[in-house]
């Protein structure tokens, strides 16, 4: 099954997966961006991370493989009277070609062998100053049961980020938090949370 048949799969359903409400790390981190900055939105699904970021003013683009989580985002959009740019595209098929002030991924589910060219795409896609934020499942997440996948190659390790960023002041932290994102991500959750700033 391909990328976009599962992720079609799921948000086939009725109503949001993840609901409307923006990753809470994300939002938290908002303030340190530029501002009216463009702004990249890594495996948005229906784009509640997109939604909230364009209401502040930020232009921004968002990019899934799930072209129906993407008529989502652009339902609510034109709802919203906002203009994000969306693009139909597997991760592992991403090229980095513009340069963006910011750019920010939740529960990006990548096999370990796709990940080194995913940080060098974020690398070469983040302009002079731009930030990073994201927040990964961690393979301690197969003792939990709210949400994420339960196969450990597409969960992380710290590590993953910091045998990447080692030569940089990225933030990595893993931690315990309670997720509250539609009925996708529900209770207890271990993640690793990633702060990178390109200075």
């Amino acid at each position: 099954m391909s990328q976009q048949e599962f992720w079609n799969s799921k948000f086939s359903r009725d109503g949001y997966l993840y609901g409307l409400k923006p990753n809470s790390f994300i939002a938290s981190k908002v303030k340190l961006f530029k501002r009216a900055g463009k702004v990249l939105c890594l495996g948005e699904g229906e784009g509640r991370n997109a939604i909230f970021l364009a209401k502040r003013g930020f232009d921004v683009t968002a990019i899934d493989a799930s072209d129906i989580g993407l008529s989502k985002l652009e339902q609510r959009a034109k709802e919203e009277g906002l203009n994000i740019k969306t693009i139909c595209l597997d991760l592992n098929d991403w090229e980095a070609e513009e340069k963006y002030d910011a750019i920010v991924a939740s529960y990006l589910h990548m096999y370990e062998e796709d990940r080194a060219k995913l940080f060098e795409n974020i690398d070469e896609s983040l302009a002079s100053e731009g930030i990073f934020v994201g927040e990964f499942f961690s393979v301690n997440q197969l003792n939990f049961s709210s949400g994420g996948p339960k196969d450990e190659k597409l969960l992380y390790k710290v590590e993953d980020f910091k045998n990447h960023y080692a030569f940089s002041d990225a933030d990595i932290k893993e931690q315990i938090t309670i997720l509250d994102e539609g009925k996708g991500h529900q209770g207890e959750a271990s993640v690793i949370r990633v702060l990178l700033s390109d200075n």
